[in-house]
């Protein structure tokens, strides 16, 4: 085995691990957008508003989840702790229930059509790529 624990990461790990951290500091301002703390990023549209508006508050626990275990998750990356793993899985999975209610269940996908799934079809690639990084780190002896 040429994995040796405790293995310093290569710069890019590093690089790769502050990107994520201010990719999901943006999830966590689209969440205080969410509930209502601070204003959102763009312009909403009047089904976004109206979807939002009737959300169960489960979805934004799942939210919360998602966000916060990311942007947690990102920051073991970066200081090079295994729970990175562990938290970006957390995070992978209530993103996909958040966005499963979102883009099926909310009805937003039949007021706007197909569009709706492009955003969080990257996110979740985003979040698998960040899991796997995460995996890969735990085997090199990056992530201890």
């Amino acid at each position: 085995m040429n994995d040796v624990i405790g293995a310093k990461p290569p710069m890019w790990f590093r690089i790769v691990a502050v990107l994520a951290i201010l990719w999901n500091l943006i999830g966590v301002w689209q969440y205080l957008s969410f509930v209502g703390m601070v204003p959102m990023m763009k312009e909403a549209t009047a089904a976004e508003l109206e979807v939002v508006g009737r959300a169960p508050a489960w979805i934004a626990g799942a939210f919360a989840i998602a966000v916060f275990g990311g942007l947690l998750g990102s920051l073991a990356l970066l200081l090079g702790k295994a729970m990175a793993r562990l938290l970006l899985i957390v995070s992978l999975i209530a993103m996909v229930i958040k966005f499963a209610w979102w883009c099926f269940m909310s009805g937003l996908m039949e007021l706007e059509g197909n569009a709706v799934l492009v955003m969080p079809a990257v996110v979740i690639a985003i979040g698998v790529l960040l899991v796997w990084l995460a995996n890969a780190g735990v085997k090199k002896g990056w992530l201890t």
